[in-house]
């Protein structure tokens, strides 16, 4: 089956541990999406996240630095996973984010381009910046689980 790659930098606000830590900490995780998160810290380790729509396991980890994971959503073909990679370094007043997501099924490209981008970058900038997503990032994730729960049907 052909598959697509993302890739997208971002930078933020806050040194290399913070990013790598709210990835990889189910609580901080959870205040993205609002949503369960249950992410095992070590190589091997199974993770979900938005519930049971996200689940795969950690390929590869350098604490502050590098995340590489088997990654899938429940819509995606049956036993189908992509390899969702984050390398994180430090740059001038923060920290830059490069990820790299191969083998996304062509039918999820566009929806996991812009879900990246809203539910986790943009997601992430807020709390770095406030604390909390803004209301407006809250009333689109609430849009993308009512999504997420019509697939589920």
């Amino acid at each position: 089956m052909a598959t697509k790659t993302i890739r997208q930098t971002v930078r933020f606000k806050v040194p290399p541990e913070r990013v790598y830590d709210t990835l990889m900490n189910s609580r901080e995780h959870q205040a993205l999406s609002g949503e369960p998160a249950r992410i095992s810290k070590r190589v091997g380790g199974k993770f979900t996240a938005w519930g049971p729509h996200i689940s795969g396991f950690n390929l590869a980890l350098k604490p502050g630095r590098r995340i590489v994971q088997a990654w899938r959503a429940t819509d995606w073909p049956e036993d189908q996973y992509s390899v969702a990679t984050f390398e994180i370094r430090k740059v001038k007043g923060g920290s830059e984010l490069v990820f790299t997501q191969v083998g996304v099924p062509p039918h999820r490209y566009k929806g996991h381009v812009s879900g990246w981008r809203l539910y986790y970058w943009k997601a992430m900038q807020e709390v770095f910046a406030k604390g909390e997503r803004s209301a407006k990032t809250r009333s689109s994730v609430k849009r993308a689980r009512r999504w997420i729960e019509k697939t589920r049907s």
